[in-house]
């Protein structure tokens, strides 16, 4: 028996489907989108169509344009981040994000006359909405925060911070890295003016594909971040300031996008209120097998309807790297271990520097392989003594 448990890195398996469109763009289509005017370009170019569409509909956004692809959410916080801020702007952010985030604002904190506020949470994981409030300065500008954990799954608060953005002029910027494909993502509920997304984890799409959406306030901020061949306006040596052109200089990853755009047609298709049900309901089932379990330390809070299928231990019996080992070389089963590129993350949840082991469970993933993992972690812990 096999099993995979660690999707908040990248989900596994995909739905056929994305494995067929991948494939049967690379051996059918394989033209290069927006530079040709013959029928495989063509069919390069519905796809790239449909997908952004699909992405429009599916976090209920309202302008196809202001829907951009990039390599990944990295590169879309990225982009987002340093073609806006400021000298003079004040950022919050929290103390549970990645290092997607918190590296490019370490960096731009270096070079620019900026201040960065990182919120302190809960040892839950979660902000606090009055420390929010009290944190918000005359020259608050801009708000970045990931939508859950990904490393215990808290789910934040994030429509009742998006709203006081909204009423105090403050851009606000969603990472939903971990969220986008198992939980419901409205943009405008959200209060958010821009949303990065990425196309491999709970979106069911390849790895290579990601993006973001933008509404035009925040876009009339935003300076180009990178210059290229858009297959527009090619007469002119400066680059195209509509959108998405703005951002999409370079050759798209037709294939990945393709993919991704599989991978959301399947969700849909299954309902996402039914992925949400499946995960929820498997990881309290290893959350309850968990705690269970003496020498097992369960991190986040313990009702699974309040988080994300992310879910980190540690043992006083044998350290983290030892029992991923044991459980991947012993019963095939595949978890993480270390710090999660989430540094100040394992220091609000008090598990620095020695990390966590993570599982993080997908919608294939069955009741048959978390009892399979709790008899795996039970047998490698038995007999063991401090």
């Amino acid at each position: 028996m096999s099993v995979y448990l660690d999707n908040a890195s990248t989900s596994y398996p995909k739905p056929e489907a994305v494995y067929s469109s991948i494939l049967n763009y690379m051996k059918n289509i394989g033209a290069n989108p927006g530079r040709g005017g013959y029928s495989n370009a063509l069919a390069g170019d519905r796809i790239i169509y449909d997908c952004r569409e699909a992405l429009m509909n599916f976090f209920n956004f309202n302008k196809l344009e202001n829907v951009i692809f990039t390599g990944n959410i990295t590169q879309s916080l990225n982009i987002l981040m340093k073609s806006i801020i400021k000298d003079g702007w004040h950022i919050i952010t929290s103390s549970m994000e990645h290092n997607s985030v918190l590296r490019p604002l370490s960096s731009l904190k270096r070079s620019m006359n900026i201040e960065v506020d990182v919120l302190k949470c809960s040892e839950n994981g979660l902000i606090d909405v009055d420390d929010f409030k009290n944190a918000i300065k005359p020259n608050t500008k801009l708000v970045v925060l990931s939508h859950a954990s990904n490393i215990i799954g808290t789910i934040q608060p994030l429509e009742i911070i998006g709203s006081i953005c909204k009423q105090k002029d403050i851009y606000f910027i969603v990472d939903s890295a971990q969220t986008a494909g198992c939980i419901s993502e409205d943009f405008y509920k959200l209060n958010c003016n821009a949303l990065a997304f990425t196309g491999h984890k709970c979106l069911l799409g390849p790895q290579g594909v990601g993006g973001f959406l933008i509404d035009d306030n925040l876009n009339k901020e935003a300076v180009t971040f990178m210059e290229g061949g858009t297959g527009s306006l090619s007469q002119s040596i400066m680059q195209p300031q509509f959108l998405p052109d703005k951002f999409e200089s370079g050759t798209l990853n037709a294939p990945g996008i393709s993919g991704l755009l599989a991978g959301i047609n399947y969700i849909n298709k299954i309902g996402i209120s039914t992925i949400c049900e499946i995960e929820t309901e498997l990881c309290q089932r290893l959350i309850d097998g968990l705690l269970n379990i003496k020498s097992i330390q369960v991190y986040g809070l313990k009702n699974a309807a309040l988080r994300t299928s992310t879910v980190s231990i540690n043992s006083s019996k044998i350290n983290n790297e030892e029992l991923s080992l044991i459980l991947d070389k012993g019963f095939d089963i595949m978890s993480r271990t270390g710090l999660h590129c989430a540094p100040l993350a394992h220091k609000t949840i008090n598990t620095f520097s020695k990390g966590t082991l993570r599982f993080s469970i997908g919608c294939f993933n069955t009741k048959e392989d978390i009892d399979y993992t709790l008899y795996a972690i039970n047998s490698i812990l038995k007999g063991r003594v401090i």
